[in-house]
């Protein structure tokens, strides 16, 4: 297959395989360890993996003058892991993955208001289409609303927030400089609330840590990978697939169904996220 937007679909989907899988893991260790340990280890973990690269090129690689940016992402980051690690342990998958997806809605809002960005009128239909399948996963005419279900969104504004303050630094910061403040100032502000809750994992839950790690790992190499083969707007759909993996495996490992109108929801999103791509490309393309 030598057709660079095919091939990155491929690595698109594996990402999104892989980040489920992570999912899985996450909802595996959640029944030994507290939120707060997983996080913790999982950003500590990475900063761990990173040392190698500061080793080699020193201390001109992360001079910065944006560091209150860098806090600034790294705590809303963090709280945004809170809350979707929380999610991965407590929903169906299917729902938790939903969720996660929902926060390129919260993004052309907060550019708007932050950074004065102008937000066209076919993403603004597909903000409303993509609440509008929130409100139905929520439910709220039944007899009472799953209060993970709100903290899954607000892990997904969080999400939103972070990305938004990656691109109010994207002109002077390099990638791997904003991932390594990310994964220094995550391990800092998440290291109290791992202690005071602290857990030490069996051996099976030190292999889970490392799997997961790998998994996350292994997500975000296989997107960079897919972004360097083909355009961010041509492969946005298929990150949706997440939903599709995350169904498959919560029926597969606990047995997990979703409602009928669980599942309009969920078309409404992946519609509403499609919608947004199209208009992405629209405006991409040459007159």
């Amino acid at each position: 297959m030598t057709n660079p937007l095919y091939r990155g679909a491929l690595f698109i989907l594996l990402s999104e395989l892989l980040l489920v899988l992570s999912g899985v893991t996450i909802r595996q260790l959640s029944g030994e360890l507290p939120n707060e340990v997983i996080v913790f280890c999982r950003n500590a973990l990475a900063l761990l993996l990173l040392l190698p690269w500061l080793m080699r090129f020193g201390v001109p690689a992360i001079h910065t003058r944006q560091l209150r940016f860098h806090l600034m992402r790294a705590l809303v980051g963090v709280s945004a892991m809170y809350c979707l690690y929380y999610s991965w342990a407590h929903l169906p998958l299917a729902e938790a993955a939903l969720f996660k997806q929902t926060a390129p809605f919260f993004i052309p809002i907060i550019a708007a208001l932050w950074l004065g960005e102008q937000v066209p009128r076919i993403v603004r239909l597909a903000i409303l289409l993509g609440f509008t399948g929130v409100a139905l996963v929520l439910n709220p005419q039944s007899d009472s609303l799953n209060p993970v279900l709100l903290i899954a969104l607000c892990g997904a504004l969080l999400s939103a927030l972070a990305k938004v303050t990656i691109r109010r630094m994207a002109n002077t910061e390099p990638s791997t400089r904003i991932v390594f403040y990310f994964a220094l100032f995550t391990s800092l502000l998440s290291a109290t609330p791992g202690l005071l809750n602290w857990v030490t994992p069996s051996l099976e839950g030190w292999l889970l840590i490392l799997l997961m790690a790998a998994l996350s790992t292994g997500a975000q190499l296989s997107l960079s990978q897919a972004y360097a083969l083909a355009p961010a707007g041509r492969l946005g759909p298929f990150t949706y697939s997440s939903i599709l993996f995350a169904t498959l495996f919560g029926w597969l490992l606990w047995g997990e169904s979703l409602s009928l109108i669980t599942f309009a929801g969920i078309a409404l999103v992946i519609i509403a996220g499609v919608l947004s791509i199209a208009d992405q490309l629209k405006r991409q393309m040459p007159l």
